[in-house]
Parts: structure tokens; C-alpha cells; sequence
């Protein structure tokens, strides 16, 4: 509660609330009530009856007509003479207002208080009760006790503006409305130093506040006030004057967190479905919803502030859930635009609610895009919102690829931005992409066990993100194990097509041992797996020395355990048998790789050979001959003198030796 400390000072310049009249008619000593009927104590006989509902008030003609030029004018102007009764069921304030009316018009005191100012003054302007008639008129001090009094007050405030809902549209158009919440809003905005508080967290009474009964509990000036001391407070209010107040604090400039803390607190009292998973149309939410409605009279909100767009209604709807989607709609209007203003929890239950009780479709979408901005705050709790359209799947999986569109959209525009900033978690630094992708992943495990859910779907959602959003896709390959387990009906055309989402090269080590075991995926997924698997013990043998493969195969073994404890059960089976199996691999493995280095070496072998063959093959024979002749006629002497038999030795060594060529060559 807040209290300045002009309050004393204005109550006892208005007499602590007692209003008489300046000339009194007729002598009296007050009403006297019988039923539902009053009586003038006096001796002289009342001549005017006002019946207001069931209500019947026995007055005197001369004291309203002085005083009240709406009474005068039909008194006089009515066509009977004799007129001596009137229906005024229409009077903003009904009986009570009336009554005090009719006390100040006979000069007996009243007592005005925060909870009676308001139908006072609306049932003052209805009676024409103007400065014309009568100075000091019951218009000019009801204005005065509001404008001195109750508008410093900041319980006063809460109090009559709560009181204004019964009393539309008068409240608004006397601005009755619009003072008190810019009375709220300022007072909300203050500075609290220089100012006596007193706040108690509960809500305000209607019935004639008396700030003597608190002070005594106020803290003292040093004590520290909350930044939030005005929330359960505020949050008493019917949800157009709550949309007023916030409205007139945003314009004040107060700090866009504390307005958004204010919103779901208010959201969190007036909307129960947001905190429970209990039926929006429980018992409680009933309550509250009645209530809510009960305060206004049974009317239409005629002259509030409306922030709300039109969208289809469905007539069949019960009152409350009228009632809770309007307060969705005013809500989500008054939202501040800035990013962290409310949760990405606050908005996804919302936005749930919002879906159920069927808001308009612009303001669902305006939801959609908020949590797209925040989207990797978001929670798996929260985003398995129920799809709530008959004969589909268990879960709205169209909401959350819609949701994750409108952050890819953000996270595009952040990175064109010079001003991006990067995201830490859990001792790690990772980017929004990487904490949406692991969530994205966690989403597809958990609606994968419906048996409803497309292939199509789980693979458009699956492939929205991009590739490099993900570093590991052990789980994305959980959620595809889950889906191939709840749909054993999938031909193996279907199954390489869930399976084309993942890339078996992001594995990890564990993952690929499961996956060698696994039975529901394809022969050729496996065979990736396992491909993968050896291409990466290679690389590491390759690149690494014999001290950074041992450091390397502890840290291995840690995250294998790590792993091994945070995975379910059916995610283990296999595992032992899959890890000889992997071992014989190796080694076979290991004796292909050696074989292959031998038929290499005999291959580099041959190839040599076949190359000095086909070099003496394209040898021209003319240039040969031509040389053999040249060298006949330079050693014809020579030859003619030599032995035949030398000659005919040669010829043999040199025929033996081309053979063996030959031979060689064909070997």
C-alpha cells in the first residue's frame, strides 16, 4: 500500500469524510429504514415516491427539486399535476448512491469514504445536482473529496477505480477512471524515499477504508520497499482498468522487467490454468473468472480500454471461458516488445491457453513470435502443448515447427547485426542454434512414441534446423530409434528416409556401437555406421601419437560412462556383443590393409616392366635399319676378315637374351 503524507492533512480539511448540506428544507432527523422501504424522520408526510428496484424511498418534493435539476425538470414538465412517484432504476449506483444523494438534499451528513465516492458522483451527475441550482452543490464537493483526497491516496486509488466497474460508462466519461489510474501509475513510479509507506499484501477492501487502522504497521522511513509492492495490489483490478494502469506506468517510463513481472503475477491470479495443468474450467478458475465478471455488473465493458482483436468466437463457449480469453487478449496486448520483459515459460503456457480457448488468430501469432525470440529459454515441459484438433497427433508438432521458424528469422537478423551476443551454459559457450537444436532433439524423442505422428512431420521438424546447428546427432538418432520402435509397420523405402536425417559421421563412438546392433535400422545405415565408426579410429591412430591415443581413450571410456548413465535401459541392450563383433572388424580390417600394401608393391613392380616394353615396341623400325645399314658399309672390310663362328656365337647370345625378354616381360 502506498500513503503520502498529504492524506491527514486533506481528511481533516473535509471534516474526515462528513458532507452536509448548507440549507436544510425540512427538519429531520435522518432516514429511517423499513424493508426495503426509507422514511424520512419527520413529522411532516412525505408526497414523492422513488422506487429504484426494489428499493422505494418516501421523500418530499421541495428538498430534491432545489437541488437536483433532473427531478425539477420531470416535476414540473410532467403532464400530471399530481405527480408523486418515479422509477429511476437506472441511477449509476443504484440505491445506495441514492440514498446519500438524497441525505446531502435534506442537510443530514455523510460520510464519504473511498468505497461510495465514485456512485456518488456518477449518481450526482445523473441527478444534475450543478452549481446552477445550489452553490456547494453535491457535483462540486464529491469532485473536490476526490480530487484532494482520494487521488493522493494510494489505496484510495485502488479502491475507487475498483469500485468504477460497476459504473460504466459514467465512471469514464466523468474521468473518474483515467484519474485513478494515472493516480496508480504516478505513485507506482515514484521515488520511494521521502514517502511513508504502507503496504500489507493484501487486497483492498471496498467498504470505507480508514488509514488509522494501518499506520501503525507502516515500515519506517529507511526500511527497503520492493520493487514489486505494487503487484497484488494492482492485481485486484478488473482486467480493462489493470490494462489502463499498466498502460499509463508504460508510459511513465518504469523499467520494462517490472512491467512484465506485473503482468504474470496478474496472470498467475487471474489464470489458474497458467501454474496447474489442472481444466482451465475448474472450480478455481470458475471462481476467479465470476468474480472477475460479478464486478462488473453483468454488463458489457462498454467504456474500457479495449486492446483486444476480433477473431471467431464460438457462442457455445461457457461464460468463463469468455471471461479467461479476454483476459489473454488484454494481456498479451500490454506485453512490453523488449525480449526478457516475461519468461519463455510465461509465454509458452500462454500461449497454450490461448490455443484452447481459441483467441483471435492475430494475437496467437503475436504469442508465436515472441517465444521464437526467446525460443532457446523454452523448456521440453512447456512445448508439449496438446494438439487440440480431433483425429491428429497427440501433440501440436506444427505449433513447435512454426515456433522454431520464428527463431530462425531472429537468429538471422541478430547475426546481420553488428550487436550479437553469444550464450554460456553449464560452464560451456553455446550458441542460441546449439541449445535449440538439443531441445529440438529431446522434442522429437518424446512425440516420437506416438503412434499418430506422420513420418512427414517428424522429418520436416527434424531437417528445419541446419546442419551446422548440430555438432552431435546422438540425439536426433535416439529420436529416430524411438520412431522406428513405436512404428514397426515403416517399409525400408520409409526407413532410409527417416534415416537420411541423420549423418552418421556426427556419431559418437557409443552411438555407433548401438547402431551396429540395431536391428530396425537398414542394412545400409548400418554399414555407414560401421564405415564411419573405422574411419574415425583411423584418423585418430593416424594423428595422434601413442600418449594422446591413451589420454584420448580414458576421456572416451568417461564420456561412454557418462552416457551409458544418463541413457534408458532399451538403449544399452546389444551392446556387449556389439563390442567383439567390432573387434573382429578391426582385425580383419588390419589384414585387408596389409594384403593391400603387397599388391601395390607387385603392381608398382609390373607397371615398370610394362613401361621399358612399351618403349622398345614404339621404336621406329626404318631408323633402325637405316643405322644397321650405315654401320654395314663403315665395317664391310672388317666383317669379311673375321671368323664365322664368333659371328654365329654372337648371333646365339643375342637371340637368348631377347628371349628372355620376351618371357620376362609376358611373366
Amino acid at each position: 500500500m502506498w500513503e503520502s503524507e498529504s492524506e491527514s492533512a486533506a481528511g481533516h480539511k473535509y471534516g474526515g469524510g462528513l458532507l452536509t448540506s448548507s440549507s436544510q428544507g425540512v427538519k429531520t432527523e435522518g432516514f429511517v429504514q423499513r424493508g426495503y422501504s426509507w422514511y424520512v424522520a419527520t413529522d411532516i408526510p412525505s408526497d414523492f415516491l422513488v422506487q429504484i428496484g426494489e428499493a422505494s424511498f418516501h421523500l418530499h418534493k421541495y428538498p430534491l427539486v432545489s437541488r437536483s435539476g433532473k427531478l425539477s425538470r420531470i416535476i414540473y414538465e410532467s403532464r400530471s399535476l399530481d405527480l408523486n412517484k418515479i422509477v429511476m432504476d437506472d441511477i449509476p449506483g443504484g440505491a445506495e448512491a441514492f440514498e446519500l444523494a438524497a441525505k446531502f438534499c435534506y442537510g443530514i451528513a455523510v460520510d464519504l469514504t473511498a468505497g461510495n465516492i465514485s456512485g456518488l458522483r456518477c449518481a450526482a451527475e445523473y441527478l444534475e445536482m450543478t452549481e446552477d441550482l445550489e452553490e456547494g452543490n453535491l457535483i462540486f464537493k464529491a469532485e473536490a473529496f476526490l480530487s484532494y483526497v482520494v487521488l493522493s491516496s494510494w489505496r484510495d486509488s485502488i479502491v475507487v477505480l475498483k469500485s468504477c466497474e460497476k459504473l460504466s460508462p459514467w465512471a469514464e466519461n466523468l474521468q473518474i477512471v483515467r484519474r485513478c489510474s494515472e493516480s496508480i501509475a504516478w505513485k507506482a513510479c515514484a521515488n520511494p524515499k521521502g514517502i511513508r509507506w504502507s503496504y500489507t499484501g493484501r487486497t483492498a477492501k471496498i467498504s470505507s477504508p480508514k488509514w488509522n487502522d494501518i499506520k501503525d504497521s507502516s515500515p519506517s522511513r529507511n526500511q527497503q520497499v520492493p520493487p514489486d509492492w505494487w503487484f497484488e495490489d494492482a492485481s485486484i483490478l478488473r482486467i480493462d482498468h489493470f490494462v489502463r494502469v499498466i498502460t499509463a506506468i508504460k508510459v511513465k517510463g518504469m523499467r520494462f522487467e517490472l512491467v512484465g513481472a506485473a503482468i504474470m503475477h496478474y496472470a498467475t491470479k487471474w489464470l489458474p490454468g497458467l501454474i496447474s495443468d489442472t481444466a482451465i474450467l475448474g472450480d478455481e478458475a470458475s471462481n476467479c473468472s465470476i468474480s472477475n465478471s460479478s464486478s462488473s455488473g453483468g454488463s458489457s465493458w462498454k467504456s474500457g480500454l479495449h486492446m483486444i482483436v476480433t477473431g471467431t468466437r464460438d457462442d457455445t463457449s461457457s461464460l468463463q471461458a469468455k471471461e479467461q480469453r479476454m483476459i489473454i487478449e488484454s494481456l498479451v496486448s500490454i506485453i512490453p516488445p523488449q525480449k526478457d520483459s516475461v519468461s519463455c515459460s510465461f509465454l509458452l503456457r500462454l500461449l497454450r491457453m490461448a490455443i484452447m480457448l481459441k483467441v483471435a488468430p492475430a494475437l496467437v501469432t503475436e504469442l508465436e513470435k515472441r517465444v521464437g525470440m526467446q525460443f532457446e529459454q523454452a523448456t521440453l515441459a512447456d512445448l508439449l502443448i496438446p494438439s487440440y484438433s480431433k483425429g491428429e497427433a497427440m501433440y501440436d508438432v506444427d505449433l513447435v515447427q512454426r515456433l522454431l521458424e520464428h527463431f530462425l528469422v531472429q537468429e538471422q537478423t541478430e547475426s546481420s547485426s553488428p550487436s550479437r551476443k553469444s550464450f554460456s551454459e553449464m560452464g560451456c559457450i553455446l550458441n542460441a542454434k546449439a541449445r535449440v537444436a538439443r531441445l529440438v532433439d529431446s522434442y522429437l524423442t518424446e512425440v516420437s512414441r506416438d503412434r499418430n505422428l506422420s513420418l512427414t512431420k517428424f522429418q520436416v521438424l527434424a531437417e528445419a534446423l541446419p546442419e551446422s546447428a548440430r555438432t552431435c546427432d546422438d540425439g536426433l538418432y535416439r529420436a529416430i530409434d524411438s520412431y522406428l520402435k513405436a512404428h514397426p509397420t515403416l517399409s525400408e523405402h520409409e526407413r532410409k528416409r527417416l534415416c537420411r536425417v541423420m549423418e552418421c559421421q556426427k556419431l559418437s563412438i557409443d552411438a555407433c556401437l548401438h547402431a551396429a546392433q540395431n536391428e530396425r535400422l537398414p542394412l545400409r545405415v548400418v554399414v555407414q555406421v560401421l564405415f564411419a565408426e573405422q574411419v574415425k579410429i583411423s584418423n585418430a591412430l593416424a594423428s595422434s601419437s601413442v600418449k594422446d591415443v591413451e589420454s584420448e581413450s580414458h576421456a572416451m571410456l568417461t564420456n561412454r560412462k557418462t552416457l551409458l548413465e544418463g541413457t534408458p535401459q532399451s538403449f544399452q541392450e546389444g551392446w556387449t556383443a556389439a563390442k567383439k563383433d567390432i573387434n573382429t572388424l578391426k582385425f580383419e580390417l588390419e589384414s585387408v590393409k596389409a594384403k593391400y600394401m603387397e599388391l601395390q608393391n607387385d603392381m608398382a613392380s609390373l607397371q615398370k616392366q610394362f613401361d621399358k616394353m612399351l618403349k622398345q615396341k614404339h621404336t621406329s623400325a626404318w631408323s633402325s635399319g637405316w643405322k644397321k645399314l650405315s654401320k654395314l658399309g663403315r665395317t664391310a672390310n672388317v666383317v669379311e676378315n673375321q671368323d664365322n663362328s664368333p659371328k654365329i656365337t654372337d648371333s646365339a647370345e643375342l637371340n637368348k637374351k631377347t628371349t628372355r625378354r620376351w618371357r620376362n616381360s609376358i611373366s
